[in-house]
């Protein structure tokens, strides 16, 4: 197997830096015993215009047999003689990411002791496997690698060159070009040859998930094809690839909402004197969600993705409301919320009322079913269009409250705020805004999936030709269809659509 990683420089940039962030001196050859054979490390070239870093695997396919793994997902034995003839010595493979990880291993960990400052410096890469297995072809290699800035070149290897009839191999030629930092590029290379060839020549235990996150930190949560990429990796174990795929949810939401509470739409000055000035729309909204848990009789109340806790504080001034549970997947939002309320102070009575919880919406979580209501104020658009089922589901199928009140924003008052740019949400992370129209086609069609009856409620002043600001929708659950149906299948219910005609992605 072979690899090669190629820079340029300038004089005051030269190529050879390359050396210090490998930690392999461009003037020596140098030799490495790895578990299945021999790996080299060399420089065909190293000038200071241009330096190429060199990777070859010599494999021991006896030593391979021995150790019992063979070809096989997951290191499952293949058939005896596919023991002994396979492609394991020359197409990359998990045996060339786990060489790579080894002899690189500083590189991978971004240290420099001799030249820390060039840790963070992105070079111009050009990386170079000759034979790389994809199982999906030319094609998903560009999925894999384009989406992470790389210009892509991936040349189907013909099957054999003297007839060209009989078609392409499943092995092509990759080349990978673009700005990046040396220890990204070796970190997606250790991810995803293994995830291309979709084997791996050793058992995936459990602490492959902790591997795979750290290894995948800052680039694989936000992957269009994070999904595909933790399964092959895990060699498609089930249990581990949700483990996996739980994490990295709770890693990407808990950075899109560790932003100041001033940021947010409905932050408001909580000590502020509001005496004739008009009342905050975030004060408006709570006191309207106050009103309708009042009217459903609630006593038991979810806070779902509660953030630092303003309607969780709102819920125990009221002694109608004698459990109040506040989830959300931030822990700065937690940590800013049991601060808020004082948790550390409160008595132990009042505090019996209270709890914090961490975890995701877009799974289903025990712990929240068997409430009176559910509140998910300014949450839904904070989603992915394409997730939101898996958050209907576990909402309205799997923990199933009483009523639940779904506050968002309408996208058609927005002309009416005059520091909002056309075309812009109100905030960064919104995925996307409704207007009127488009949320109660949603709503209509969740209370249908899952037996709840829907009405609306404006929040804010309701202007006549745009409407409210907040549009809320109040789901009270239909006691008559309580054992039927019970929300339906749940992977039916996780692929359905959740994007109303016109909705639209922000």
């Amino acid at each position: 197997m072979f690899l090669t990683i190629t820079t340029t420089g300038t004089p005051d940039r030269p190529a050879t830096d390359l050396g210090f962030l490998l930690h392999k001196h461009p003037e020596k050859a140098q030799a490495f015993s790895t578990s299945h054979g021999r790996a080299h490390v060399f420089y065909p070239e190293a000038s200071a215009e241009r330096c190429t870093a060199a990777l070859l695997l010599e494999v021991d396919p006896v030593a391979l047999v021995r150790r019992g793994k063979g070809k096989g997902r997951g290191g499952a034995p293949d058939a005896a003689l596919a023991q002994y003839v396979n492609d394991r010595p020359y197409a990359a493979s998990s045996l060339l990411a786990v060489a790579l990880s080894a002899v690189f291993k500083s590189a991978l960990n971004r240290s420099c002791a001799a030249r820390p400052e060039l840790v963070d410096r992105s070079l111009p890469l050009r990386v170079e496997v000759p034979v790389l297995p994809a199982r999906g072809g030319a094609a998903l290699v560009q999925k894999l690698f384009g989406p992470l800035g790389w210009t892509v070149t991936a040349e189907p290897v013909a099957l054999d060159e003297q007839f060209p009839e009989w078609g392409d191999s499943r092995y092509v030629r990759l080349v990978l070009e673009g700005e990046a930092q040396l220890a990204e590029a070796l970190r997606q290379l250790y991810v995803l040859l293994p995830v291309l060839d979709d084997t791996k020549h050793y058992w995936v235990a459990p602490d492959e998930v902790d591997k795979l996150l750290r290894v995948g930190e800052g680039w694989l949560a936000d992957h269009p094809e994070q999904r595909l990429i933790v399964d092959r990796y895990l060699a498609g174990r089930r249990s581990l690839a949700r483990e996996a795929n739980e994490r990295l949810e709770l890693a990407r939401l808990a950075d899109a909402d560790d932003v100041a509470v001033e940021e947010l739409d409905n932050a408001v000055d909580e000590d502020a004197d509001t005496e004739e000035k008009p009342v905050p729309l975030a004060v408006q909204r709570r006191d309207a969600i106050l009103a309708a848990l009042h009217a459903s009789g609630a006593h038991r109340v979810l806070d779902l993705g509660c953030g630092q806790g303003q309607l969780v504080q709102a819920l125990l001034k009221d002694v109608t409301f004698t459990e109040v549970v506040g989830v959300d997947v931030s822990m700065r939002a937690l940590t800013v919320a049991s601060r808020r309320l004082g948790l550390e102070r409160m008595g132990e009575r009042q505090a019996a009322r209270v709890t914090l919880l961490q975890g995701s919406l877009a799974y289903t979580d025990k712990r929240l079913k068997g409430y009176d209501a559910a509140v998910l104020s300014e949450v839904i658009e904070h989603v992915d269009l394409e997730r939101l089922p898996a958050v209907e589901y576990a909402v309205f199928g799997s923990a199933r409250p009483g009523a639940v009140l779904v506050t968002t924003p309408n996208v058609e008052y927005n002309v009416r705020w005059e520091t909002l740019p056309a075309g812009h949400t109100r905030h960064g992370d919104h995925r996307f805004e409704w207007n009127r129209e488009e949320f109660r086609a949603w709503a209509h069609a969740v209370a249908e999936r899952h037996g709840y009856d829907v009405e609306f409620t404006p929040v804010g002043p309701d202007d006549p030709e745009v409407g409210p600001p907040t549009q809320m929708a109040v789901f009270t659950l239909r006691t008559s269809n309580e054992n039927s149906n019970e929300s339906g299948n749940e992977n039916s219910t996780a692929n359905s659509t959740a994007n109303p005609k016109g909705a639209k992605a922000a």
